[in-house]
Parts: structure tokens; C-alpha cells; sequence
């Protein structure tokens, strides 16, 4: 323990934020921007960007477990992580900046080009998102400290996706002009400068508070304690499913604004906009709630009645139906972040059940696993958009048939609702609740 003050200041909780509001700076714009951008923009064809999305989360299945690892075996002055912000920040804004750079190549060369850069973002993403989420673990070790910083944290990460939201598309096509290509590079490339000096700022705002002392344990026997760690395997599941049905919703909001709703680049954006400002408010408001009601209950029936908003959403919802379509999405993103900062108090909340447990703490891989499903739902969401897009007979850029706009129409509600529908009732079975991980401080001694 480095620390007995477990007291997180309000600057190092915003510090803590804008890692986040960083990460979101690509994870927004994966969620919410770039299958547009594949399709109707850069010129993939629905299937190819499919395969892309699918192939490319392979690599996850090294690098993930990888960088766990990293941070486990390397600890600098800064402590174990806050010094990737620092060295790996200006890469990480490159990176963004390339993906959404159209080149002038024919359709062979500007696949190739989508699989490079979309590899080297991806990788970068890992290399900042790992140390990201495992910080919270040594900030401090006071549960109630760990859920108003996730609280923070959070809010800051829908600032951000508001930005790239609502920011983006307008920006594109008034920097574009005539060229939304070269539109959609500035505007990204603003969005990667200021994910590059959020990063910074994180570094030289926070503090790394509580030291765990990492086993030397074999990688193989890491795997096998982690597996046996039967909270954790929950939230990894809890994590893809969750994943994934966030992803098939949010990119597929500026398609369903453009076809479905018959709106110009305002209307995409503020549509965006309105599910992110609907996820900021939930933020404080779980806080809130979380401080009077159980969090694990919370979690679980808010997922629950997701599944039941989207099936109010398509049924009643009709092309062209803007008003209760703002509505019912607003309310649709409202509930469907409420589990949010609980989500990511539980993770280190689950690596200590699993050190309580076998006496042996799996941290680096712990996280790194976490981060795999969360890319692993991106990808094969990804990829269902893209079948999916192609199954209703998507055609980009043109009036679309009665089929199409059935099909966005689910891709925004039903869809997705059923993969929240099943994280609520995984839920069901977690068990570490305030009163329960006071007996898991007990144990270790934190």
C-alpha cells in the first residue's frame, strides 16, 4: 500500500475523466461513426468492411492478453500505468488521424490501406486502453471512491462522444465542403489532437495510491486462475454481450437518422447527439441512484427493461417519425448507461474476489481479457452491421427500399435490446455486492 489516504481530490477525478473522454475519442467514433464512414464515405462494400471488422479482432487475441501482462511485469517512477499516457499519447492521435484518411488508391489499394491503418489504430487503442482501465485499481482501494471516479469518468466519456457525435459530421461537411473525404480526415484529426493532449493531461493529474504486489506466476496457471475466477468470467460475458449490443445500436444511429427518419448531416448529428446526451445524464444519475439503491439490482433490471423500450421503439416508430423517434431514443440511451460506472467498479472489484480467493492476484491479464471482449463485441457487432446492411438489401447514398428501412429499424432497437437483454440476466448470478467486498478488504488487508 503506498497510501492510507484513499481520498480521491475532484482535480484528479476530472484528470481520471479526460483518460477517458481520450479513449472515447476512438472508441465514439468505432461506435458511432466509422461503418458510416466505411460505407458511405471511404467506399467499402458492406461485406468487405464485415470481414475487416471480424479479422482484425484476432489480433486482439494476442495483443490484449499481451499488454496485460506488460503492465504487470513493468513499473516505472509514475507507477505501473499512467506512464503509457505520456509515451504513447502522439502515436495513439496519429493513428486516429490515418484511419480516417481517404487515399486516392483504387478499390484493392484503399482495402489494403483500411486494414493497415485500422491495425495500427487498433493496437494503439490497446496499448492506452489497457493501462486506462486497470487504473482504477491503485487509485484507491475505497469502493465508494472507485464508483464517483467511474462516475466521473463516464461523464467524460460521453462529453467526448457528444463531440464526435454531434462535432463530426457537421464539421465534415463544412470543412469538406465539396470533399467529405478530406471533411471527415480534418475533422477526425482535430478529434485525435485533442484525445492526444487528454491523455497528457490524465498523466499529470493523477496518482497511483495503492501498490499490489503482482505473483510471478506462470502465464499458463495465470489463465487457469483467471477461468476459475468465476465473477470475472461473468463480467467478461456481461462485457461482450453488452458490447455488442451497444455497438449495433450506436452505428447504426446515423444510418437510421439519414434513411429512416429522412435527415440531412444536422439531423444525424443531433440524433447522435441526443442518445450521448441521454448517456452523459445517466452518469451522475446512477451515482446517485447507486448511493441509495443496490447497484447489482440496478444493473441488471435496466438492461432488462432496455429489451422492452426497443420492442415500444420499432413498433411504434415510423419513416419519417422524428419527434418519437428523438424520444424514445433519448429514453433507450438514458436506461441503457445507467449500468455503466457500475460495470467498471466491478472489474477490480472482481480481481480482488479472485485474490481473496485463490491468494494469487491475476491483475494485467484480468483487465486484458476484460478490454479483449469489449473489442471482440466491437468486432463482431461490426461485422453484423455489415452482413446485416447487405442481408436487407442496404445500398449507400440512395433512397432505400421498404426492406432496408425494416432493417435499420431493427439494427436500432430490437437487435440490440435482445444482447441487453441477455447482460441483464448474466447478471443475475453476480454476487460482489458494497456489503459483500468489505469482506474481500477484510481478507487482503486493502
Amino acid at each position: 500500500m503506498k497510501s492510507n489516504n484513499q481520498k480521491l481530490s475532484i482535480l484528479e477525478k476530472i484528470g481520471y475523466g479526460s483518460g477517458d473522454a481520450a479513449v472515447n475519442v476512438v472508441i465514439s467514433s468505432m461506435f458511432l461513426i466509422i461503418t458510416f464512414f466505411y460505407t458511405d464515405v471511404y467506399g467499402l462494400k458492406p461485406k468487405d468492411m464485415a470481414v475487416l471488422f471480424l479479422l482484425v479482432r484476432l489480433i486482439d487475441a494476442i495483443t490484449d492478453p499481451l499488454m496485460g501482462l506488460i503492465t504487470d511485469k513493468i513499473t516505472t517512477k509514475w507507477g505501473r500505468y499512467r506512464h503509457y499516457f505520456l509515451f504513447l499519447s502522439v502515436p495513439f492521435g496519429i493513428s486516429v488521424f490515418l484511419t480516417f484518411t481517404t487515399p486516392g488508391f483504387d478499390y484493392s489499394g484503399k482495402l489494403i490501406y483500411a486494414y493497415i491503418t485500422y491495425i495500427f489504430v487498433t493496437i494503439m487503442f490497446t496499448s492506452v486502453t489497457i493501462p486506462y482501465i486497470s487504473l482504477i485499481g491503485v487509485l484507491t482501494s475505497d469502493p465508494k471512491e472507485r464508483l464517483s471516479a467511474n462516475g466521473y469518468r463516464l461523464f467524460f466519456a460521453k462529453i467526448a462522444a457528444f463531440l464526435v457525435s454531434i462535432v463530426v459530421p457537421i464539421m465534415a461537411e463544412s470543412l469538406g465542403k465539396n470533399d467529405i473525404a478530406k471533411g471527415y480526415q480534418l475533422a477526425m484529426g482535430l478529434m485525435a489532437l485533442l484525445g492526444t493532449l487528454l491523455f497528457l493531461f490524465s498523466f499529470f493529474t493523477t496518482k497511483e495510491r495503492v501498490e499490489h504486489v503482482v505473483d510471478k506466476t506462470p502465464l499458463l496457471e495465470q489463465f487457469k486462475l483467471l477461468f476459475k475466477n468465476g465473477q470475472w468470467t461473468l463480467l467478461f460475458g456481461v462485457c461482450f454481450t453488452g458490447t455488442v449490443g451497444y455497438v449495433i445500436r450506436g452505428s447504426v444511429a446515423i444510418f437510421y437518422a439519414k434513411y429512416f427518419l429522412g435527415g440531412d448531416a444536422s439531423v444525424q448529428s443531433t440524433f447522435m447527439a441526443t442518445g450521448v446526451i441521454a448517456a452523459i445524464l445517466a452518469m451522475p444519475a446512477s451515482t446517485f441512484i447507486t448511493k441509495r439503491y443496490c447497484k447489482v439490482k440496478l444493473f441488471k433490471y435496466t438492461q432488462l427493461a432496455v429489451g422492452a423500450i426497443s420492442l415500444v421503439m420499432f413498433f411504434v416508430v415510423k419513416p419519417g417519425d422524428m419527434f418519437l423517434a428523438y424520444v424514445l431514443y433519448f429514453i433507450l440511451s438514458f436506461i441503457v448507461d445507467l449500468h455503466a460506472p457500475v460495470f467498471w467498479s466491478a472489474i477490480a472489484e472482481a480481481v480482488d474476489y479472485g485474490h481473496a480467493e485463490s491468494g494469487k492476484r491475476v491483475s494485467g491479464l484480468s483487465f486484458g481479457g476484460i478490454s479483449f471482449a469489449q473489442k471482440a463485441g466491437m468486432g463482431v457487432a461490426g461485422a453484423t452491421v455489415g452482413y446485416l446492411l447487405d442481408f436487407f438489401g442496404y445500398i449507400p447514398d440512395t433512397v432505400q427500399s421498404e426492406t432496408a428501412l425494416i432493417g435499420l429499424a431493427l439494427m436500432l432497437t430490437i437487435i440490440p435490446g435482445v444482447f441487453h437483454v441477455i447482460m441483464g440476466l448474466l447478471m443475475f448470478r453476480y454476487k460482489i455486492t458494497d456489503k459483500y467486498y468489505e469482506t474481500i478488504k477484510t481478507k487482503l488487508n486493502i
